[in-house]
């Protein structure tokens, strides 16, 4: 067997270590790709689209508020102003906004939009002349000029419902569609009979109107019953001053149809975007109201929808409390978390611990591979072989050490070389021994 310089040519521990180093660095690669993958597909987007309704309206005061809200995570909420609730549904089902408000009763794709849940009430208001003898049966009522929306408005859509459920036709009043803000005073100028608002009894055009000395809400006979006909209505009672303090309106405690408004979003909107909307929603309608009571929105009853599933849990049963530990936008998909990281737990993480399992193996495995060829030639010396068989098996082992000497090998591994070479030697000896008995 050559001396031990050549068993020496196997290369340094520091080598070895590089080595190692290098599978870590693959392994950590791995782990980080996944990991990027993971956390990109969790992370939101940075803005969203909400379809409101017209400059200076209800929902759009709504929306400056949810934009507000949104923006201490940094979420830009772009506030699109629309017709109303009926375009709102239109942009909606195109997929040409994230979110919007809905008017309750207008309808929309299932398969395009989820709710987050009911949000406010939005009465249906009659505003009428003082002085006016407007019969309170609204059944009654005939060549009546009446303010009853713009197209593409909710209250345009409502009020043609309220008209089929009172049993009067479109044609038996004439109707106009002036902007909510100057409806009042075409009221006080006697260009108009009636002017029908759906919507926040609250909302700032309606304060605008309450104010006016010369107008008052005209209150329905049989509200119970016309509510009883439009299937998406209820009935809410406003107090008395409800409205207005000064002047006191309503003088005394009044029934009104109430419709409730709706936040809607597409179902592939992002669940950290949708969590946000219904912790803004949570935040803006929980409270006590004129005609609501603490707690009562938003809630799931009145959507007439499907519900979203991360808005029902949030609704429901509140954040957990990962959101007091995590990222807004981790705590909200938490189990979205858990199902994207176990996949890299059970499959990943155990194909990485494979990985120095193989090279050992692979390592090992340039040694065992002579072990045939010595094997071989130790059953050749059990048969007697001859001089020149002899002479062929030690040129035989002689490469065979060569080549094992040539191997480069970590140190961790260069112990079953140096035993593969000793078993050479021992062979190697074998032969020398049979080769100079033969020649006695």
């Amino acid at each position: 067997m050559p001396d031990g310089h050549a068993i020496l040519s196997v290369p340094n521990g520091m080598e070895s270590e590089a080595r190692m180093r290098l599978w870590f660095l693959f392994g950590g690669a791995v782990a980080l790709a996944v990991l990027v993958g993971v956390f990109s597909r969790l992370h939101p987007p940075g803005s969203m689209m909400l379809a409101a309704g017209p400059v200076g309206g209800a929902y759009e005061t709504v929306a400056r508020d949810y934009a507000a809200i949104l923006a201490r995570d940094d979420i830009q909420l772009e506030i699109l102003d629309t017709a109303g609730s009926v375009e709102n549904a239109e942009l909606l089902s195109a997929g040409d906004v994230d979110a919007a408000f809905l008017q309750g009763g207008i309808r929309v794709d299932p398969k395009k939009a989820e709710a987050v849940g009911a949000a406010f009430f939005e009465p249906i208001i009659f505003l009428v002349n003082e002085g006016a003898t407007i019969p309170k049966n609204p059944a009654l009522w005939t060549g009546l000029r009446i303010n009853s929306g713009a197209p593409g408005s909710g209250t345009a859509a409502a009020f043609r419902d309220f008209e089929k459920a009172v049993g009067l036709n479109e044609g038996d009043n004439t109707h106009f569609s002036i902007p909510y803000a100057k409806a009042a005073a075409a009221l006080l100028d006697g260009d108009l009979d009636i002017a029908v608002y759906v919507a926040p009894i609250e909302a700032p055009y309606l304060k605008a109107a309450y104010a006016e000395p010369g107008l008052r809400v005209l209150a329905l006979d049989h509200v119970q019953a016309i509510s009883r006909r439009l299937e998406y209505a209820t009935v809410v009672t406003v107090p008395a001053g409800g409205m207005s303090l000064d002047p006191v309106l309503p003088p005394r405690p009044v029934e009104l149809i109430a419709i409730e408004a709706r936040l809607v979003v597409r179902p592939d909107l992002h669940p950290a975007l949708i969590n946000r909307l219904t912790m803004a929603a949570i935040e803006l309608h929980s409270a006590r109201g004129i005609i609501a009571d603490p707690g009562a929105f938003p809630n799931l009853e009145g959507a007439g929808m499907t519900i979203n599933n991360t808005a029902r849990q949030l609704i429901v049963d509140g954040p957990s409390t990962w959101h007091n530990w995590l990222p807004y936008w981790i705590a909200a998909q938490i189990n979205r978390v858990l199902l994207l990281l176990l996949p890299f737990f059970f499959i990943v993480v155990p194909l990485i611990r494979l990985v120095p399992m193989a090279y050992a193996y692979v390592m090992r495995w340039r040694v065992w591979q002579h072990y045939p060829e010595i094997r071989e030639i130790e059953e050749e010396l059990a048969n007697n072989p001859g001089v020149n068989e002899l002479r062929e098996m030690q040129a035989h082992l002689n490469a065979l050490d060569e080549r094992l000497a040539t191997l480069r090998l970590p140190a961790a591994y260069r112990q079953g070389l140096y035993d593969a070479r000793l078993h050479v030697e021992l062979v190697q000896k074998r032969v020398a021994e049979l080769q100079q008995h033969s020649q006695t």
